[in-house]
Formats: structure tokens, C-alpha cells, sequence
């Protein structure tokens, strides 16, 4: 069961607000993990804004981001994103020059970091980053909070997948034929 605990709806990457709804945010995708919803079972998806210092935002916007090998964790009351790779900008220098793999901080309200703290170091759960994103102009990431599968609970997704996309087929398919 995933639920949401970001305020807002998703939209398509680059779609105009003049074709939907002025109030519903326009996002962006920089970079998807795609991974983690095939290594983890994803139980809440939280949104979080990032601190990103120089020309860090300039590279994302180009899309040089990579979530791959990338978690989440909670230092002294702190989330931070780490593992995550940001390209250097190739025209920033002196001050806008950063590491590509650095720990960057995630912002997100102290009574959400308490829940997740809690919920972390009780049960054998993680903090999983899904994409990074831009909305209304705002760099986010989208962090789940997850357990991890074995093997064969993979085995078992990818099987009830199939299954699911074969029954869709079916019926698409009896469809046609009326």
C-alpha cells in the first residue's frame, strides 16, 4: 500500500497550464530510480525539497542527475541524501564548482523527520529516494520510506505484474472484437 503524504497532484513532464487546471503544479522529471520499486516494497512516498549550493540547480535542469546507489538517512535530527550523483555544470567555476557525490540536505517539516525517525529504528524499514524533480520551479525529491524484498518476493511482483498486464491485454483485446 503506498500512500502519499506530499500535498498536490502529478502532472505530465512539460505540459502546459494553459491546457489543464492553472492551480496544478507543473513537474519535471530530472531523474527516476527505478530500481528501488523492484528492490523494495514502498509503504509512503514522502516529497522533500533539497539544498543544492552554485550550479547544482543549472545541472539538474540539464538532467545530470543519477539516483542509482543512492539512500536517505536521519542525522541528529537531520534527512540527508546520500550517494546521489549531480554532474558538475562544465561553465561554473571558482564558487559554483561542487562534488558530484555529496551528502545534500532534504528538507522536510521536523514532526515528518521525528515520524520517519521512529518508524526507521523500530522495524527494519529504509529511506529510499524515487526521483528528483522540479515543481513550480522548485527542486524536490520524492523519498519512500520502504522495506526490503528478497528474492523471492521479487519473484512474486514480477509474476502478479505479468499476470495483470495479460488480463489488461484480454480484455482490451475482447473489446476490439464488439
Amino acid at each position: 500500500m503506498v500512500t502519499r503524504k506530499a500535498s498536490g497532484a502529478r502532472s505530465t513532464a512539460g505540459r502546459s497550464r494553459a491546457l489543464g487546471d492553472p492551480h496544478e503544479p507543473v513537474i519535471h522529471y530530472v531523474a527516476r530510480n527505478r530500481r528501488a520499486r523492484h528492490d523494495y516494497d514502498i509503504l509512503e512516498v514522502y516529497e522533500c525539497g533539497i539544498a543544492l549550493k552554485g550550479a547544482e540547480v543549472k545541472s539538474l535542469r540539464l538532467g545530470q542527475a543519477s539516483l542509482q546507489d543512492a539512500y536517505a538517512r536521519i542525522d541528529d535530527g537531520e534527512l540527508w541524501l546520500v550517494g546521489a550523483h549531480i554532474a558538475p555544470y562544465e561553465y561554473a567555476s571558482g564558487y559554483g564548482r561542487f562534488e558530484p557525490v555529496r551528502p545534500r540536505k532534504l528538507l522536510l517539516h521536523r514532526s515528518e523527520i521525528d515520524e520517519l525517525a521512529g518508524r526507521v529504528a523500530q522495524k527494519a524499514l529504509t529511506l529510499v529516494p524515487l526521483s528528483i524533480y522540479f515543481k513550480d520551479g522548485l527542486a524536490k525529491v520524492e523519498i519512500a520510506l520502504a522495506r526490503g524484498r528478497r528474492l523471492y518476493d521479487k519473484r512474486h511482483a514480477i509474476a502478479e505484474r505479468d499476470a495483470t498486464r495479460e488480463a489488461e491485454r484480454v480484455i482490451r483485446e475482447h473489446e476490439r472484437r464488439r
